[in-house]
């Protein structure tokens, strides 16, 4: 079985790698299915080219939001999920990273056709990006918070 930190790092580049390097074979083809399926329903490769050019207004229009929004959360999920069968997450809260990073980049996916950072507008590909960051801090804090209250409730 691969180490935690190789299967985040192969579910960061696709979602069910993660999984094949565990072993678990179905999830991750059922996984790599369904990134697939959103990808193609949300024209999100069309979208990722449109923004690395620099063409938000139309990566914004090729958008279909409706399966965009679901990216987030899969994406998020086979990463935790590869994550804690290769042994991380040692902690019970060790999956709060991942779910407030889905949570925030589902939100800057929605507000990401009319936001703008320090004037610009970065589109359903660079906000989305950036909102990862706060969901990490914030999970990785509220993590810390949980786990030492409830050490210190113990003693």
């Amino acid at each position: 079985m691969a180490n935690e930190k190789e299967v985040l790092f192969w579910s960061i580049a696709l979602p069910g790698f993660g999984q094949f390097l565990n072993g678990k074979y179905i999830k991750g083809a059922i996984l790599i299915f369904l990134e697939f399926l959103v990808n193609v329903l949300a024209n999100f490769n069309e979208v990722i080219i449109l923004s690395f050019q620099g063409n938000i207004e139309k990566a914004i229009l090729q958008a279909d939001y409706q399966w965009l929004m679901f990216y987030p959360c899969l994406y998020f999920f086979a990463m935790w999920d590869a994550y804690k069968d290769a042994g991380g997450g040692k902690d019970r809260f060790s999956f709060l990273p991942f779910v407030f990073s889905a949570y925030f980049v589902t939100v800057g996916c929605i507000y990401s056709s009319n936001l703008k950072l320090f004037g610009v507008l970065l589109g359903p590909v660079w906000f989305p990006i950036i909102c990862v960051i706060p969901g990490v801090v914030l999970g990785l804090v509220f993590k810390k918070n949980i786990s030492q209250h409830l050490i210190k409730n113990r003693m």
